[in-house]
């Protein structure tokens, strides 16, 4: 039997606390799983900083990924099996780039990739297509399987049918994630009714399409989206780990490049700050050599490096308050003014951040990543753009919120005000 049809003789399964079971009869599958490369994600955390707020958010982005190749493979061998809109030849396919969509990401990758100006996508091209496990595998099916995978990860494939089943407005993915966060995190926002949206999905030669008696469950699975980002991923005492977790690699940078001495060596970022990074260098990189840096760090002689470790390590996180850009720039200028009079260096303990977030929107041609809506398809099989129908998406559609904060070191600033009435002044700005 052909590598690409090959089953397992027994089928194989993981116990999971979102799906109950993971299954895997597919020979490829399990031995895409057993790769270096996606056993790295076991060491890769789903939300980041996140659990320093969620302490059981600890969940990994090995987790996640099955989770997201167990959806595809529902919807699959459930919902499109058999029908004319669905070609069985891109089953593999679709499964694969569910299994390995995120493969790419770094440690915090979020945080990671904007010090360091990385693609995580990019990388996950990159490990389908290097001289990795992965690869042999994927190669095993035929030459060019390894590069159907990645283009369906980079959303170039020919089938945008499979593209939407992991990257759309809801796909595989968000379902699978919303739900594990929500679970891990103790919250309910995350929770929809996903087996009511599996039975009404329906493939068409473009995209997934949800037949039009589903839509008050589509209706639920946005408001949890858009619940879950605004309690759970933009929360402010997260953002304020992210913050310092990025201030800690811009000071190593900054310090690597003005020739500082470490104490200890930073060998496993010197080709991160090179910018001479290698596909090596990347996967071996993870959560797990960040934190044994950082716990050395905290020792360093410099002292805005060693306190910033100390801050994540220990969780002694910045203090914030509420920023509108637009109206207070000048008080930003005047705090900023007041913080080098004082001896705090703004550019590490005055920092402002922005979250944003568009809930759903609709297709709005020519527009920079443009986003393709859900649709509905009637008794009569035309197809519905799903605000037209809905008045509550139509209450959110194209609506993007934007919140503004500024961080700080409270804790410095309280302590040493009766030493330093300038820190008292600062107080009384910030809190104004």
């Amino acid at each position: 039997m052909a590598y690409e049809h090959e089953k397992l003789a027994e089928e194989k399964v993981f116990k999971d606390p979102v799906h109950r079971y993971i299954h895997v009869r597919d020979r490829v599958i399990w031995d895409v799983i057993g790769t270096r490369e996606f056993q790295r994600l076991r060491r890769i955390r789903q939300l980041g900083t996140t659990y320093l707020v969620f302490h059981g958010a600890e969940h990994s982005r090995f987790q996640h990924s099955l989770g997201v190749y167990e959806i595809v493979r529902r919807i699959i061998d459930s919902s499109f099996s058999g029908k004319p809109e669905w070609n069985e030849d891109e089953r593999l396919v679709a499964l694969c780039a569910a299994l390995l969509h995120d493969l790419g990401h770094g440690p915090f990758s979020h945080a990671f990739e904007k010090v360091f100006d990385l693609d995580h996508e990019k990388f996950t091209q990159a490990i389908l297509l290097g001289d990795t496990e992965v690869n042999a595998v994927l190669r095993r099916v035929s030459p060019d399987f390894p590069q159907r995978v990645a283009d369906v990860v980079g959303k170039t494939y020919k089938d945008k049918l499979v593209i939407s089943l992991i990257s759309s407005q809801i796909d595989a993915d968000r379902m699978d994630y919303l739900q594990r966060d929500a679970y891990y995190t103790g919250v309910q926002y995350g929770h929809f009714d996903m087996e009511r949206i599996l039975r009404v999905m329906r493939p068409t030669e473009e995209q997934v399409v949800i037949k039009s008696s589903g839509m008050h469950a589509v209706e639920d699975y946005i408001m949890s989206r858009y619940q879950m980002y605004w309690q759970v991923y933009f929360h402010p005492v997260s953002r304020s780990a992210e913050v310092i977790l990025i201030k800690i690699l811009h000071r190593a940078k900054e310090l690597y490049e003005t020739g500082y001495t470490f104490q200890q060596d930073p060998v496993a970022f010197r080709n991160f700050f090179d910018r001479t990074i290698t596909l090596e260098d990347y996967i071996s990189l993870d959560e797990g050599v960040l934190f044994t840096y950082f716990q050395l760090w905290m020792k360093e002689q410099d002292p805005i490096l060693s306190d910033l470790c100390d801050r994540f390590i220990n969780r002694k996180l910045f203090q914030y308050a509420e920023f509108d850009p637009a109206k207070e720039y000048r008080k930003l200028l005047q705090l900023d003014s007041l913080f080098r009079q004082a001896g705090l260096d703004p550019d590490y303990y005055l920092v402002t951040d922005s979250s944003s977030d568009l809930p759903y929107d609709f297709y709005r041609p020519g527009e920079e990543n443009e986003r393709v809506p859900i649709y509905l398809q009637l008794p009569n099989g035309e197809l519905s753009e799903l605000s037209r129908s809905s008045d509550i998406v139509d209450a959110i559609s194209g609506k993007r919120r934007t919140d503004h904060k500024i961080y700080f070191p409270e804790d410095v600033l309280e302590a040493q005000q009766e030493d330093n009435p300038l820190y008292t002044e600062i107080l009384q700005l910030l809190k104004s």
